[in-house]
């Protein structure tokens, strides 16, 4: 069975109020949707770096945050994923302000995960830096995972 990494932005959007503009309340559905439907069978896995950013902010929030993430299996934080989160800054890849990200994408490369599901086209599943983004996980042994939304994920049968 293929797996699937949750980064800090899945159960965001998942328990967030609903929002006012349509780009949002787009990204909302797509992961209920995506989400309550199983998660295209996958395997899902997080981090404590996951659960720590879910656990900030609005109390109420946070708690239905981490209830959603209940039960995913955690990624251990080696040496080697710490490893290539810090090349992952110092390569300017991913800016230090959100080391957190570089945290996501190493770890999700480090354990061979085929997926890391994300709304972060900033830092995380950004078409800029992609390529340089694989080499230099490449060059470090490893494979970066696909990295998409739920929007990208969903079977969706309708014809277009």
């Amino acid at each position: 069975m293929a797996a699937a990494y949750i980064e800090t932005t899945i159960p965001s959007y998942y328990t967030a109020r609903h929002a006012r503009s349509i780009l949002q309340a787009g990204r909302q559905l797509a992961t209920r949707e995506w989400w309550d439907s199983g998660c295209s069978g996958f395997d899902l896995v997080t981090s404590t770096e996951t659960l720590n950013e879910s656990g900030e902010g609005d109390p109420e929030m946070a708690k239905a945050r981490l209830e959603l993430l209940k039960g995913i299996r955690i990624l251990p934080v080696t040496e080697s994923a710490a490893g290539l989160a810090r090349t992952l800054v110092a390569s300017g890849l991913v800016p230090a302000i959100a080391s957190p990200d570089a945290v996501h994408i190493a770890l999700a490369s480090v354990h061979g995960i085929d997926f890391l599901v994300t709304w972060n086209f900033k830092h995380i599943a950004n078409p800029h830096t992609r390529e340089r983004m694989r080499a230099t996980i490449n060059e470090a042994g490893h494979r970066m995972p696909v990295m998409c939304s739920p929007e990208e994920l969903l079977n969706d049968d309708e014809d277009i």
